[in-house]
């Protein structure tokens, strides 16, 4: 070998051990994710689904991380202000907030909001759902779905529902279920779903459509009765309750679900981990056997998933809450 090959050779092997030096820097230079408290933001007053879904992942999430994961509640606006204020948060991993079918795809359809719910947000990963189901009176006289079908036929308008508000996803399936079944109820809305199953005990209104919680009580009390919920099939604890898809609507499953989401721009390291993180504590036994008794599903998505989720759920509810925001104009 001749000196000037030596020369070379020596050259590559120092360039060689700076640039792994370089790249151990700069590895060690990334921080270590969570180094401080993470806030999680509900949109919506405590109590409810997603306040319990955000507490249990963030006490979860702080045994598993060893950082505090601090749920903050900033309710109002049907969920804006919490979500604008997750929108215009850092993109470090540090603001999270709790999103949903409702605050963040069929609202905006009828109320103006001030974020696009896919360019301005990073989705992170999908929580859980409950079924809705529809419900009347133990002594009314729809004993059946088909009871309540025929009679809303022979009678236009004359049977009255209830829902949380206008344009809440729980209109939006009864308007679905109308289309199909070729009637027309009245659509009464209320501010909370505790006076709906009040007010359908007392008689006041026919039916009520409320996430399953709301009316699990009177329903497994004897109280109430379930004409029709929207899972693919019948749930264990309440089993005498049928499915739309079993009674010829199949396209009547959904759920009232929940999720994690960041704003825009979360590095995608934080992303996957924190995505892997909540799978995770959603899986644990013990939660699993929570969420069986309040009936919330579960998905397994990674992020990428569940933000293809996202937009397909966009896809579906989307035409018919602009359909139905066109007719509360009328």
């Amino acid at each position: 070998m001749t000196p000037s090959t030596i020369r070379r050779a020596a050259a590559w092997l120092v360039l060689g051990a700076l640039l792994s030096c370089a790249a151990l820097v700069g590895a060690r230079a990334q921080p270590a994710w969570p180094t401080r408290p993470v806030k999680i933001v509900v949109p919506f007053s405590a109590a409810g689904t997603a306040d319990l879904l955000a507490r249990i992942v963030a006490e979860r999430l702080q045994a598993n991380l060893g950082q505090p994961f601090v749920v903050e509640h900033r309710p109002g606006a049907g969920g804006i202000i919490g979500q604008e204020q997750v929108a215009r948060a850092a993109p470090d991993g540090y603001t999270f907030v709790i999103s949903s079918l409702g605050s963040f795809i069929i609202s905006p359809v009828f109320t103006p909001v001030p974020f696009d719910p896919f360019r301005d947000f990073s989705h992170i990963a999908y929580l859980g759902g409950q079924p809705v189901v529809l419900f009347v009176n133990e002594g009314s006289r729809f004993k059946t779905l088909a009871d309540l079908t025929a009679f809303a036929k022979a009678n236009p308008g004359a049977v009255t529902y209830a829902t949380i508000s206008v344009g809440s996803q729980t209109q939006l399936l009864n308007e679905q279920f109308q289309r199909r079944a070729g009637i027309r109820m009245t659509h009464v809305p209320y501010r909370g779903a505790g006076q709906i199953a009040t007010d359908v005990l007392g008689g006041h209104i026919d039916a009520g459509l409320t996430a399953l919680t709301v009316a699990a009580g009177q329903l497994t009390g004897g109280l109430a009765r379930g004409l029709a919920i929207s899972t693919d099939a019948r749930l264990p604890e309440f089993a005498n309750v049928p499915t739309y898809k079993e009674q010829g609507y199949p396209e009547l499953i959904a759920s009232a679900w929940f999720a994690l989401s960041g704003p825009a721009n979360v590095p995608r390291d934080i992303v996957g981990r924190l995505n892997a993180e909540v799978v995770k504590v959603l899986h644990a036994p013990d939660v699993q056997e929570r969420f069986r008794r309040e009936a919330i599903d579960t998905k397994t998505l990674d992020a990428e998933a569940f933000t293809a989720f996202f937009k397909a759920e966009a896809e579906r509810w989307t035409p018919l809450a602009k359909a139905v925001a066109e007719q509360t104009k009328k």
